[in-house]
């Protein structure tokens, strides 16, 4: 391969060099994008450019020879019972964006032991489009709701960036075991992360040099007397676990997370976790209510998800009316809703 030169299409904006490298060069590991970075190889309109680089539309990318490329592995068959279930699942969709109801359980990317996860499903969401659909945002496998996927890789990287730049309103429903005091109000309290477990997660000491500030807003919407609440949860930033701990923080830990709740002498049969409820269901209580996002095309989107069936049943038995989701609204910049 001789040297050649490709321009940025719009869809590519925004994304990273060694990213944009990897998608046009599959075959070009990691390793050597940034040593061809380093040494000048590769070009950004003629000047030398770090693999972090972001890219933008039109500009001119050098690009050296490179080795070949491995043959492509061959694609996995596509699961048609897993993705017609997923399918069933989607809220919206349009050109750029899809919008799925994300189930209780289902991990979105792979790891040590699991085995089935979204981000292996994705073949089963294109629904005619040249690409698999991409992750822009994760939830944790035990939180069900409202999940946002880019259609193409600059869709991608503007929702990417929207996300970090907190420009995306969320907001949660929880049920809690215990009623916050005050019965809405701010949480403000840095996390850590504990322990060899790299998803074990604590409030934040005076002396944790590694900290990170976390900010979650929160308000009560009902309650069944003392024992169980049911809150709106707003994330301000966005840590691991964040939520679960910042409402065990507040003494209300959410019902059926029995990692962070305490465990209390409560009667004669000896020490009992306060995230566990006895007669109601001891799955993670904890659901992306609704995102409120840029639309990549301008204006804004937003999309609700209505409770997982075990939140459900808790609703029912503690007399909890949640009002069902509406249907996504899209908004122009001007203002106007389309539904």
């Amino acid at each position: 391969m001789s040297v050649a030169t490709r321009l940025v299409s719009e869809d590519e904006a925004d994304i990273r060099l060694d990213r944009w490298f990897r998608r046009n060069f599959p075959g070009v590991t990691q390793g050597a994008i940034q040593k061809l970075c380093r040494t000048g190889q590769v070009r950004v309109d003629g000047r030398r450019a770090e693999a972090a680089t972001r890219l933008a539309a039109g500009q001119a990318i050098r690009i050296p020879p490179l080795p070949a490329a491995p043959a492509p592995a061959p694609a996995r068959p596509v699961d048609e019972r897993a993705a017609g279930e997923l399918q069933g699942r989607v809220l919206y969709r349009d050109e750029q964006v899809l919008v799925l109801d994300k189930p209780y359980g289902l991990p979105v990317q792979g790891g040590p032991g699991i085995g089935r996860h979204l981000d292996g499903l994705l073949d089963g969401l294109r629904f005619g489009a040249p690409e698999r659909p991409r992750l822009v945002h994760r939830l944790d496998r035990d939180t069900s709701g409202v999940l946002v996927l880019a259609r193409t890789p600059g869709v991608a990287a503007r929702l990417a960036a929207a996300f970090r730049g907190r420009d995306v309103q969320k907001v949660y429903w929880a049920v809690v075991a215990g009623r916050p005091v005050p019965v809405a109000g701010r949480v403000d309290l840095p996390l850590v992360r504990t322990g060899r477990r790299e998803d074990r997660i604590a409030v934040a000491g005076p002396d944790d040099a590694d900290s990170a500030r976390a900010i979650t807003d929160y308000r009560t919407l009902d309650h069944a007397a003392r024992r169980l609440a049911w809150l709106e949860l707003s994330p301000l930033t966005g840590r691991t676990h964040q939520l679960r701990v910042h409402c065990a923080a507040i003494g209300a830990p959410i019902l059926g997370d029995a990692r962070y709740g305490a465990l209390r002498n409560t009667d004669e049969r000896g020490a009992r976790n306060t995230a566990l409820v006895e007669g109601l269901s001891d799955l993670l209580h904890l659901h992306a209510r609704s995102l409120t996002l840029p639309h990549p095309a301008g204006g804004t989107l937003m999309v609700q998800a209505d409770l997982p069936p075990h939140m459900g049943e808790t609703f029912r038995t503690l007399g909890f009316e949640a009002p069902p989701a509406g249907p996504p609204l899209r908004r122009s910049a001007k203002g106007s809703g389309v539904a």
